[in-house]
């Protein structure tokens, strides 16, 4: 099993709306690493931290799942899409998505300010200076330690 992060902002689809939604496309992603973590990584099962960004304060607000292997976005193909991507033709599509589906909704968010002072969360990708990727691997220790913090 893999672990993962993947951010969203919760104005535009939340942990809440993921728990109405229980499985959900993750479309957009139109970042060639995040796509590359979908495509080459992501595996059905994985656990996923969700992650609450562009908000106060941001943080990690719940867990998901890994509900199916990537396949093509189809929102590249559709031209009142804010996703509309005319370099990606449907014989040879450019970006991919997968589902998620909701597992758990924290009582609490964990913020990132707190996540940060963690020193057993050391080297985790999304808590390094400058990170702005939508997906990233989150190592198996750091995502067992996001989970018991919250027990906290």
């Amino acid at each position: 099993m893999n672990y993962w992060l993947i951010k969203s902002e919760p104005d535009a689809f939340s942990i809440d709306d993921m728990e109405k939604a229980r499985t959900e496309p993750w479309d957009g992603i139109r970042n060639y690493q995040a796509r590359n973590f979908m495509r080459d990584g992501m595996q059905i099962g994985d656990r996923v931290l969700f992650y609450h960004s562009n908000t106060k304060p941001p943080g990690v607000v719940g867990i998901v799942e890994v509900a199916s292997k990537a396949y093509p976005d189809h929102t590249a193909w559709d031209e009142n899409s804010k996703y509309y991507d005319p370099k990606s033709p449907e014989e040879s599509p450019r970006w991919l998505m997968v589902d998620f589906s909701f597992i758990e909704k924290f009582d609490a968010i964990i913020p990132l300010d707190t996540l940060k002072k963690e020193e057993q969360l050391e080297g985790m990708l999304t808590l390094r200076k400058g990170n702005r990727l939508s997906i990233t691997p989150v190592e198996k220790a750091h995502f067992e330690y996001i989970d018991q913090m919250r027990a906290k």
